[in-house]
């Protein structure tokens, strides 16, 4: 086989592979494309206060940090202080913190782990990892931050939330639907 003949069967296979991976994309329900500047995917998880399912466009219209994360992750782990410090700070203004674990066991083990670390804000299991499919994680944390109106503002990896430049963007946000008189649906 010449070379031109080589490439030209290496160029195919790749073409048929990318052709595969786009039709799977295109056919895949969970794949909604969790983009800057998109509507954040809706999903269902459990409430762990309340034992019960809830959704996030139940919080349509609220200032959103949205937590994707694990007890086994230790980046995970090294950002949730931050991120009830931010709460903290914000919650009394709006401020909604809901994280999302995605373990696959079951619901009392990320509820103790929580409560060992004094975590004050919304806790909640989807065991499924449906999430990380329809938000298109690569790994855990992954955070997003949803406005008011629904929509990703930002996306970031293991960060310091309650670092000043963080704490100003969701001032802005908080006070952006105060400015407009909140949700304007």
């Amino acid at each position: 086989m010449t070379n031109r003949a080589q490439w030209l069967t290496v160029g195919g296979v790749v073409a048929g592979l990318a052709a595969l991976l786009a039709a799977g994309v295109a056919f895949s329900g969970d794949v909604a494309g969790a983009r800057l500047g998109s509507p954040a995917p809706d999903f269902v998880a459990t409430d762990l206060k309340t034992g019960q399912p809830v959704t996030l466009e139940r919080y349509r219209g609220e200032v959103i940090l949205l937590n994707i994360w694990a007890t086994w992750c230790l980046p995970c782990e090294q950002e949730m202080p931050s991120m009830q410090r931010l709460y903290e700070e914000l919650g009394p203004r709006g401020l909604r913190i809901i994280a999302v674990s995605i373990e696959t066991g079951d619901a009392e083990t990320v509820r103790a782990w929580a409560a060992e670390r004094h975590l004050t804000f919304d806790i909640w299991h989807d065991p499924s990892a449906r999430i990380e499919r329809l938000y298109q994680t690569t790994g855990v944390p992954e955070n997003f931050v949803i406005d008011r109106h629904g929509v990703i503002v930002k996306k970031a990896w293991a960060t310091e939330w309650d670092h000043p430049a963080q704490k100003t963007m969701f001032e802005r946000l908080l006070n952006e639907a105060v400015d407009r008189g909140g949700d304007d649906r």
